[in-house]
């Protein structure tokens, strides 16, 4: 688990154990979610649709054995029914604002009964986009709920009544593998429930859709070149490990990020051009566009391109290995600098 959100989740319990300090446990809870939600909200807007109904780690136990969609659909589900059916006794988010609709989902239960091709098949059914805005429209209700707990509510439990109510609703579906979900929330006071499913659930399933995002970029990468547009190695970058690079359609760079189509403008120039990279472009000395327009910042990555311009992207990758060798740092602008004269100097002595 990570550890920072671990940590957070532990004095979150321990606040609200006591009445002097709910309040300011429900607030770290609160920011928790809020944390947690931003890396689902990442994935979204970062990810292409193919991604969504992929599995890369197959079928088989654990979290990660599922798609992302899936992910998306059994975290929100199993918050709405907890939240509304089970705790405030009124109307799921799901049905008031008929979101079954709008996400395209041909089930209203908790997914857990899906495995293999049939969570392929559920996965290519959802809309990604709809799925989303469920979850956030989810989330935004159940975090009022928190925000207007007492510390006296915390011991609240269930009777066979709500247990029944749960049923009811044919939120869950009847086979063994969910089932047992209605007595495991049942089982639980309110205090429990902000565990079991209102953070440590989130941690969980985020965690997962971490290494499911990773993996779609790994497999993604392999046979492609690791040579950036803007003439970064993806292969020597600290955020190697979950950005498919800009050569695939797993481009999660930073810049990539920040641009409203998702495609960064170095990345868009070279393709409008038909270049192979900025490495290419008589322009490169006096850009300002994409990572070339911070200045100092990244002036590491120019320099790259220009050292791939007079010797060659092979030759960048074996300096870059030897470099990566004999010295420990995460970032290229650690060794090179931030000025352009002096980061070509230091490529051409460790050549």
């Amino acid at each position: 688990m990570d550890k920072e959100w671990s940590e957070k989740n532990k004095k979150m319990q321990t606040l609200i154990s006591k009445e002097a300090t709910f309040d300011e446990g429900i607030k770290i809870l609160l920011e928790l979610r809020a944390e947690l939600f931003e890396q689902i909200a990442s994935i979204v807007k970062t990810f292409p649709s193919v991604a969504f109904y992929q599995l890369p780690f197959g079928e088989g136990e654990g979290n990660h054995h599922a798609t992302l969609a899936w992910s998306l659909w059994h975290i929100f589900r199993i918050e709405d029914i907890v939240a509304h059916t089970l705790i405030q006794k009124d109307s799921q988010i799901l049905l008031t604002g008929a979101w079954l609709k709008k996400t395209n989902s041909p089930i209203i239960t908790t997914g857990n009964e899906l495995d293999g091709e049939a969570m392929k098949d559920f996965s290519k059914n959802l809309d990604i986009k709809a799925t989303y805005d469920y979850c956030k429209a989810v989330m935004e209700s159940t975090n009022e709920m928190l925000g207007q707990l007492q510390f006296s509510d915390l011991k609240k439990s269930f009777s066979s009544a709500d247990k029944e109510r749960v049923a009811a609703s044919n939120s869950v579906s009847p086979e063994e593998s969910a089932v047992w979900l209605i007595d495991f929330w049942c089982g639980k006071n309110i205090k429990g429930l902000i565990q079991m499913p209102f953070s440590r659930h989130w941690i969980m399933h985020v965690e997962a859709m971490r290494r499911i995002k990773n993996k779609l970029c790994q497999q993604a990468k392999k046979g492609v070149d690791q040579i950036a547009y803007c003439g970064l190695s993806c292969g020597h970058c600290f955020l190697t490990e979950w950005c498919g690079s800009c050569r695939t359609i797993y481009n999660t760079c930073s810049y990539a990020t920040c641009s409203p189509d998702g495609v960064c403008p170095n990345t868009a120039c070279c393709k409008q051009k038909d270049l192979d990279g900025c490495y290419e472009c008589n322009e490169l000395n006096d850009c300002k566009k994409g990572f070339y327009s911070l200045g100092k910042e990244t002036n590491a990555i120019r320099v790259m391109a220009l050292f791939i311009q007079k010797y060659g992207k092979k030759e960048l990758l074996r300096v870059l290995d030897t470099l990566h060798s004999k010295k420990k740092f995460e970032k290229i602008q650690e060794v090179l600098g931030d000025e352009i004269e002096e980061g070509l100097r230091i490529l051409e002595e460790w050549r």
